[in-house]
């Protein structure tokens, strides 16, 4: 994919930052040494560990530029870098590793979990996910019914992400690498304005695999399909909203 617009993912900032803010409330640490924001992206969840844990290090790292460059400029005196979830790991074990919406990203998840627990994390150290699991509302259902369709249907055929695994499959494979697991669900009910806001909360995450591969003639009719699909699931409110659920799964691992 094209790289990430730090500027369309801000459109939404208070709805996106607020998961990050439950779950730095369960961080039991009163003041861990070290921490780091994994798929820190502009910065918005790095600001709120700074803000819990001031006298903490605290880094963060993306695969994006534009995140990065964004998060560099909000925040002075933090170091962040480039660099993929999928095989970072630190020069040292660190007290906390956090992470807001990345890992439904990170193709092997559940093996790059274990392997930051064994390795990456220092006695008592805490993992902190958490990750939108929203693949069976009409948010992403329609999506992809309007990728099956012609004229993009076989260009479309491979980018939908793979369904999450349970928390009971979350449990059976964490468990055994930590001493201390919790995992929960949360459902945030996001009053938006309207569809097209819908459209653009999405077109900054979940809806980029399906319309980057598409050429500046096809985009357009997808989005139009699409938005009109939407606008029969997520029908308007007497103030105009449309109120759009969003659930989310949470684990909070501390190690032995």
């Amino acid at each position: 994919m094209n790289d990430w617009s730090a500027a369309q993912y801000l459109k939404f900032n208070d709805e996106r930052s607020r998961p990050a803010r439950d779950l730095l409330a369960q961080i039991p640490l009163a003041s861990p040494g070290h921490i780091v924001d994994i798929g820190c992206g502009p910065g918005n969840s790095t600001a709120l560990l700074a803000s819990r844990f001031p006298d903490a290090v605290i880094s963060g790292f993306d695969t994006s530029p534009d995140m990065l460059a964004k998060a560099r400029k909000t925040l002075a005196g933090i170091d962040f870098y480039q660099a993929d979830a999928s095989h970072w790991q630190p020069e040292e074990p660190v007290d906390v590793l956090f992470s807001n919406a990345v890992f439904q990203w990170v193709p092997d998840r559940m093996a790059v979990m274990q392997s930051l627990l064994d390795k990456a994390l220092a006695a008592g150290g805490v993992l902190a996910i958490q990750m939108p699991d929203n693949l069976m509302e009409p948010l992403h259902v329609l999506m992809r019914e309007v990728a099956a369709q012609e004229p993009w249907a076989e260009k479309l055929q491979t980018v939908a992400r793979t369904p999450m695994a349970t928390a009971e499959e979350y449990y059976e494979a964490l468990k055994p690498h930590c001493a201390r697991l919790d995992i929960w669900h949360t459902i945030y009910n996001h009053p938006l304005d309207g569809v097209d806001a819908v459209v653009e909360w999405v077109k900054g995450t979940g809806l980029r695999p399906f319309i980057e591969p598409l050429c500046d003639e096809e985009r357009p009719d997808f989005l139009n399909r699409y938005r009109s699909r939407l606008a029969r699931a997520y029908p308007p409110l007497k103030d105009g909203k449309v109120l759009l659920p969003f659930p989310r799964l949470f684990i909070l691992a501390q190690k032995g």
